[in-house]
């Protein structure tokens, strides 16, 4: 199974540069150093998926010129990761449908509560329609595709990653069980949050999660939901271990 990743954001929940910053990462012109918030595309056979959808999913699927799309998986339920949920209006006009958002329950209350408009019984005409669809931590399916859920705290939130095929996506954790862990063990290509050199209380810093994919030894490990803290690019991809490096707003592969 050939599987197609565009990495669509890779910030944080302020993006890189920072409004009113001036360090020098926020000032870079180097397009790696400028970072939407994080979210990611997944291609395959049966789906494209994009896991989150925060203030930036409109730029991201214009930037990408996507035109099809068969669900949402949400990690978590901050802004920044589902602030962008309303968008999802230009599919339903064009796929004549609504679109499938998977997440945990607590999660799905929550966008029921941002986005009360959308599940009115007496809907406004053009509001988003979404269907909820409720994930465990436990194998579910998508149009008969595995995804496997991968349980992690962020801080004392729980989040969810996500393994499909031989690909693992995990961000905005800080804690994680070996159990968990283990579950991403074969995967060739794994993403995970490292949020800046200094520790974070919830997040991955950058030593945690270099320490995380040397573990699992994928051929690829890239990092995501970077702060403008971690410095520039260029600088910190000569630091990093072999097979390790920054991942930015663009970024393609297939595996």
């Amino acid at each position: 199974m050939t599987i197609k990743i565009t990495v669509l954001g890779t910030g944080t929940s302020q993006g890189v540069p920072v409004v009113a910053c001036d360090c020098r990462v926020c000032k870079s012109t180097d397009f790696r150093d400028q970072r939407l918030r994080t979210a990611v595309m997944v291609e395959t056979m049966k789906n494209t998926i994009v896991i989150d959808a925060g203030p930036d999913f409109r730029q991201q699927m214009l930037r990408e010129n996507v035109r099809k799309l068969d669900a949402l998986l949400i990690t978590h339920n901050h802004k920044d990761h589902t602030g962008g949920l309303d968008d999802v209006r230009a599919f339903n006009w064009v796929l004549k449908k609504p679109m499938e958002v998977f997440a945990r329950d607590s999660v799905l209350k929550s966008i029921k509560k941002d986005f009360d408009y959308a599940f009115e019984e007496e809907k406004y005409p053009g509001v988003p329609q979404i269907n909820l669809n409720t994930i465990t931590n436990k194998p579910f399916e998508i149009n008969g595709e595995r995804i496997i859920s991968i349980d992690a705290m962020h801080a004392r939130l729980p989040v969810f990653g996500f393994r499909i095929g031989d690909f693992s996506y995990l961000t905005d954790a800080s804690i994680i069980q070996p159990e968990e862990l283990d579950k991403m063990k074969g995967s060739r290509y794994i993403i995970i949050n490292a949020l800046r050199k200094e520790k974070h209380y919830s997040h991955f810093n950058l030593e945690e999660a270099i320490e995380i994919l040397q573990y699992l030894k994928p051929e690829k490990g890239y990092l995501t939901h970077i702060s403008h803290q971690m410095g520039l690019y260029e600088e910190i991809s000569k630091e990093l271990p072999a097979g390790i490096e920054l991942a930015y707003d663009g970024l393609k592969f297939e595996i």
